[in-house]
């Protein structure tokens, strides 16, 4: 007797092979899901695990403790939950402090499960994705970087918050008709500060004020005396000392926090003597800088110089530690890093043409300051501004900043990765190297289609 399945069937067209039902891999048996809220968190764990797999908890310490001795009574050893805000935070800490695995994961990788969206759903659904280990964790440096990051992002904060009252004193300096921020470049320097703060305590005199300018100051002393000549109106003084005395706090706040991150650096390991630093390279002073030396300190926990890199500083090195940590063997390679970072192209692809090589729309802060540092080598004479400039003329401002800043992430992966030292080649090397490689192509070319290539110089056939 024939099998029916490899009889041809009609109209002469041959069956479909049966499908075979794949089995599924379990790689966490003892997983489990968790849907974080404001007020409650909705828990999931397996269904053997317990008569209610799913339960509800509250936000308070003491439920996230129930939580925790929950999750081990069921013999839970691991937990997906979304980052959601700040409210996964306490969640996480508590789960591991009593030795569970929490995996922090990307929201974007559950959003299209089919089904009505629910909290105990969404759990249910981490659970099982978790289980079969179809979610992928997201980066989280070591606890010590962790802590490092969460006063250094505070300080951020303080220091975008000095905005206000700057802005508060323009707007009294321009109500008084006195043109302060129009003959210097910044009203908060020492200029600035010392011309205000004689207002405040009654000097009138527009050409005593003017006295008090730095060598520096490119305007004359009679362009400020001018530009300090306006109508002293009690309302808008009264405005301009509170600016001042808020713009103060700040201050204070931004110095108090400094010295709270060089007390916790100290506890930190260090692997690199400050001894071993060489000179620092002379560049533009930033403002708000650090009330400490900041690239010693940097040295010493990483063991490395990131400020030889053109464009990086002390600052802008402290946010990538800061936001990744010196340990980067998370990252298989530097693709990896850079495609973390957002920095390199996204390929789309739909039956096999790309439709967008845009890149991904990632909020790092690691990347933001690679890329104001990529910016800032637009009139460089490395070899990475040479880049830069070359990049700008085919592709434009906004992709040469990127295609720099991924030059410079990958720089920064080598280092941490491998202890490698960057070395400084010069525009013009790199000048000659791009020449000598788009001759050699060129002369390939030229060969692949059957001709040769004769220097016009020197009159010898170019291979």
């Amino acid at each position: 007797m024939t099998d029916p399945r490899s009889t041809p069937a009609a109209g002469g067209q041959d069956r479909q092979p049966p499908v075979r039902e794949l089995a599924r891999r379990i790689l966490h048996p003892h997983a489990a899901g968790i849907d974080i809220g404001s007020e409650r968190h909705y828990v999931a764990v397996p269904p053997e695990c317990d008569p209610q797999p799913v339960r509800c908890f509250g936000c308070l310490t003491p439920d996230l403790q129930a939580l925790a001795h929950w999750l081990k009574a069921c013999g839970v050893d691991t937990a997906a939950l979304e980052a959601t805000g700040v409210y996964w935070i306490p969640v996480a800490q508590v789960l591991e402090e009593n030795g569970i695995d929490v995996y922090l994961v990307d929201a974007r990788q559950a959003k299209n499960l089919p089904g009505r969206k629910t909290d105990v759903k969404d759990c249910q659904w981490l659970q099982e994705l978790h289980s079969q280990g179809m979610l992928a964790r997201a980066f989280r440096p070591p606890d010590a970087i962790c802590v490092l990051r969460s006063y250094w992002r505070h300080r951020k904060g303080l220091v975008e918050r000095t905005a206000v009252p700057i802005q508060l004193m323009h707007k009294s300096l321009e109500q008084m008709n006195l043109q302060l921020h129009k003959v210097l470049s910044d009203v908060t320097g020492v200029t600035g500060l010392k011309i205000i703060r004689a207002i405040l305590k009654g000097e009138r005199d527009p050409v005593a004020l003017a006295q008090l300018k730095h060598p520096l100051v490119r305007s004359s002393e009679d362009t400020i005396a001018q530009a300090l000549t306006g109508d002293w109106r009690a309302e808008h003084l009264f405005t301009l000392r509170q600016a001042v005395e808020l713009y103060d706090v700040y201050q204070q706040k931004i110095e108090a926090c400094a010295q709270e991150i060089e007390a916790y650096r100290k506890t930190l390991d260090s692997r690199g003597d400050p001894k071993d630093l060489p000179p620092a390279p002379r560049g533009t002073r930033r403002k708000n800088p650090a009330h400490f030396d900041l690239r010693e300190r940097l040295y010493e926990i990483t063991g490395v110089d990131l400020t030889l890199l053109p464009g990086i500083d002390a600052m802008t090195a402290q946010t990538v530690v800061s936001e990744c940590g010196t340990e980067l063997s998370r990252f298989a390679t530097e693709k990896h890093f850079s495609s973390w970072l957002g920095l390199c192209p996204n390929h789309e692809i739909s039956g096999g043409k790309v439709l967008r090589r845009r890149t991904r729309r990632v909020r790092t802060r690691a990347a933001r300051a690679l890329r104001v540092a990529a910016q800032s080598l637009h009139k460089s004479k490395t070899a990475l501004g040479a880049y830069y400039r070359r990049m700008r003329g085919r592709l434009g401002p906004a992709k040469a900043i990127t295609a720099t800043a991924h030059k410079l992430a990958i720089l920064i992966y080598r280092m941490f990765r491998y202890g490698m030292e960057y070395v400084e080649q010069g525009q013009d090397l790199y000048e000659q190297q791009y020449q000598e490689r788009t001759r050699r192509l060129l002369a390939k070319r030229v060969r692949q289609m059957g001709y040769g290539m004769v220097d016009l110089q020197t009159g010898e056939v170019v291979s």
